[in-house]
């Protein structure tokens, strides 16, 4: 082991360390001018990168230092070596780490092998300075003779790399099968190497060995993301600038163009392609353009970058509006400055399509403002509340209130029905309306639970009232299309039912018509399923859009419900007025009573009862209002 090896280090050539720092210093060029991620384990990269450089200039400079040995120091020749040692050691523990980092590792075998591998990097560290000393690691003896010493880089090297490989094996379901066995593949040929140079006394090809995982790591999964038709990169290196710039406090300004006709497969045109590719660049420093799907281009900069930013926006803005003639596509533009409420969660995407789709119409630019954030905060808070309730599936749920609006029977003069309405009451915003949360609940479909409690809760109410002698001859229920094509809604409505143990025609259902065949068949499927358990069936909102006659008379509704629509009209105009009451002849004709919504003085009353109306809903009798607040309305049997 401490044999003269005088020729173990006359092996050597600085060739391949000169082309390790080559390398090196390409990664540096090619990580400045590429677009690359500022994650958590890049920064480990990149310290791997630094750390190579220096154990591959030290090497040299050992190599050289060696030869002169009895003309310097050797406390001088043992700091070259020990640099060029521990930074090689450095380098191999940081790809442990990186391994780790990448895998997303936070549990007890993790932490504890981390613990382990920091020991062992620690000591063999110190018994590779101590060794010069005590004669049982690399120093050179009172006749200038050279001794390697116990091997302490093939130890630390094996070991390191086999608990990285034990990494990579036991939490291979978290990496892409092709990432890992690229890894792996490059430890293994680095291993070989290592081997090789072993066999034929050599220490020329060390650093090298270790340049090729860090090859593998920036090709496999720091490689530019850029697109080369716009040069823009993807979603996920917007989403880590994001993260990046709020840990280190950086203001950017956001500006998001939406072509909307490109949102799905369809391709930019070449002429628009070279157009994006070098328009943000005539007016911004330092700016970079992410494109997360097809249609859409984000631009971001950096305030510090561009002080005259107001200046360089309205530029930008200009040059684009005398670009449209041209082309003449549809656009939405957001732009909006970052804000930690947003930062912090990396919500940015998700606020630009919410004002898109709630604040902007076509061909339109909108800056952000306090407000804007305040009603997306507000909005993704009710969404939450709403995935909360979905996922609990509490039929009892206190968020979700019963409000009723009492119906007027024309035919007795009382009020015996009413309509159930859902209000969402939140701890932190209070009481939120159907128009604000119905939407929201359909687009993520989280509907039909909400439906179900509101059902649940009626039928609880119903069965009070009937019990304490109330007259009651239905309250009816809002159902979506969306809840008639669940797979259970028959089931549910049934089980509801007879579990508060009402009858069955004490419940109605509401359905808005919709113009999808197949939705037609459903719909109609299930009304006769629950028919001929005695459940009535509104068809609702009729007058509003489209209305299909010939479909409406094949389902088998109850009650026809005119919208307020029709009752302005019907006001307004006697061709309407006309028209309005053939519409309400034909259906009563027809055996179906019609109920006018939206009555709201005695001129409305006095119209529609002249109009065929059965039944009469509106603010002349009542807002909505508690479901309790019902027996202010009903009458007690005699």
């Amino acid at each position: 082991m401490t044999g003269n090896v005088i020729n173990y280090f006359d092996n050597y050539s600085p060739v391949a360390d000169i082309v390790v720092m080559a390398c090196c210093f390409v990664f540096f060029i090619l990580i400045k001018f590429a677009y690359i991620r500022k994650t958590k384990s890049f920064n480990i990269f990149f310290t791997m990168l630094i750390l190579l450089l220096i154990s591959a200039a030290t090497n040299i400079i050992f190599h050289i230092s060696i030869n002169q040995k009895g003309i310097l120091n050797n406390i001088v020749i043992y700091l070259f070596y020990d640099v060029y040692l521990l930074s090689i050691f450095a380098n191999i523990y940081c790809f442990v780490r990186y391994v780790s980092c990448s895998l997303y590792i936070d549990d007890e075998f993790s932490e504890r092998y981390s613990r382990i591998t920091s020991c062992v990097y620690f000591i063999l560290s110190v018994l590779v300075i101590v060794g010069h000393y005590a004669h049982f690691g690399f120093y050179i003896d009172e006749e200038l003779s050279v001794h390697s010493g116990i091997p302490f880089f093939i130890i630390f090297y094996f070991l390191f790399v086999g608990f990285a490989m034990l990494l990579l094996y036991k939490y291979r379901d978290r990496v892409f099968g092709q990432v890992t066995k690229g890894l792996v593949s490059s430890i293994v040929v680095s291993a070989m190497m290592l081997v090789i140079q072993v066999i034929n006394d050599n220490t020329t090809y060390t650093c090298a060995s270790v340049l090729f995982p860090a090859y593998a790591i920036m090709y496999l999964l720091h490689s530019s993301p850029y697109d080369m038709e716009t040069g823009a990169v993807n979603e996920a290196s917007f989403n880590d600038m994001i993260e990046y710039s709020y840990g280190h406090d950086t203001k950017l300004v956001i500006m998001s163009l939406n072509l909307i006709d490109f949102d799905n497969n369809n391709k930019l045109p070449r002429e628009v392609q070279y157009l994006v590719k070098h328009f943000y660049t005539r007016f911004l420093k330092n700016a970079v353009l992410f494109r997360p799907s097809n249609g859409r281009l984000i631009v971001t900069f950096d305030v510090e970058k561009n002080p005259n930013k107001d200046e360089c926006i309205k530029n930008m803005l200009n040059s684009f509006h005398e670009s449209y003639p041209k082309y003449k596509l549809d656009y939405k533009i957001v732009i909006m400055e970052s804000t930690d409420a947003i930062s912090r969660n990396n919500e940015y995407i998700r606020l630009i399509k919410y004002i898109e789709k709630m604040k902007l119409h076509k061909n339109q630019v909108r800056i952000v403002n306090g407000d804007d954030i305040k009603a997306y905060l507000e909005h993704r808070y009710i969404l939450s509340e709403l995935e909360d309730i979905n996922r609990r599936f509490d039929l009892d749920d206190s968020r979700i209130e019963v409000f009723c609006q009492p119906v007027l029977n024309t035919t007795t003069g009382k009020y015996d029905t009413a309509e159930a309405l859902m209000r969402l009451r939140l701890k932190e915003v209070g009481m939120v309306f159907p128009d604000q949360f119905i939407p929201l609940a359909e687009n993520y479909n989280l509907i039909h639970v909400l439906s179900l409690i509101i059902l649940n809760k009626t039928c609880k109410k119903i069965k009070e009232l009937m019990d304490e002698g109330y007259e009651l001859n239905r309250i009816s229920v809002n159902f979506s299309v969306i809840d008639v094509r669940d797979d259970n809604f028959c089931g549910d409505i049934m089980r509801i039912v007879k579990n508060c143990g009402i009858p069955y025609d004490k419940i109605a259902i509401e359905i808005t018509e919709s113009r999808n065949e197949n939705d037609f068949e459903i719909v109609k499927e299930k009304i006769y399923e629950l028919k001929d358990n005695g459940i009535k069936f509104y068809l609702d909102d009729f007058g509003t859009g489209y209305s299909n006659f010939e479909r409406i008379i094949e389902l088998p509704f109850d009650i026809i419900k005119f919208d307020r629509s029709l009752v302005i009209a019907s006001g307004k105009s006697e061709r309407s007025g006309t028209m309005v009451n053939s519409l309400a002849s034909m259906f009563d004709t027809m055996n179906y009573s019609v109920l006018y919504e939206g009555v709201e003085d005695e001129k409305d009353e006095d119209m529609c009862k002249s109009m065929y109306a059965k039944y009469l809903q509106g603010y002349k009798y009542s807002k909505p209002i508690p479901i309790d607040k019902l027996k202010e309305y009903f009458k007690k049997s005699a």
